[in-house]
């Protein structure tokens, strides 16, 4: 889709998809993998940034099936295979993958949860 990777990279208002806890986890989402960008080295880094995904998609996952979300099955496995396979960085993470982490999420969140917007309650 071609989406402008943010540099540096922060979360900035063309990010906003208006559910106020899914905006605060896409920021910290964004902090975390600034900061594996900037020490690929630390795995601490890295697992936070695991985490930090996982307990992200599972609230967006949640709220999916709260409002009945039209598109819940394809978007859960946007986010399975994202999972499976951030799964297999390991550090020190490639400046290849760093850029891959990043494009991904900017293109998940503008092409992807841009749709659930106005449709979660």
């Amino acid at each position: 889709m071609g989406f402008e990777i943010p540099e540096p990279f922060k979360w900035d208002d063309s990010f906003c998809v208006f559910y106020a806890t899914l905006d605060e986890q896409h920021k910290q989402l964004f902090q975390c993998l600034a900061d594996c960008g900037t020490s690929p080295g630390d795995d601490k880094c890295l697992q936070k940034l695991l985490e930090t995904v996982v307990n992200h998609f599972a609230e967006e996952e949640k709220m999916f099936s709260t409002f009945k979300y039209a598109d819940e099955a394809s978007h859960k496995a946007v986010h399975a295979a994202f999972v499976s396979d951030a799964s297999g960085l390991k550090c020190p993470i490639g400046s290849d993958k760093i850029a891959w982490a990043k494009d991904w999420l900017v293109t998940h969140i503008k092409g992807t949860d841009f749709k659930y917007m106005g449709k979660l309650g």
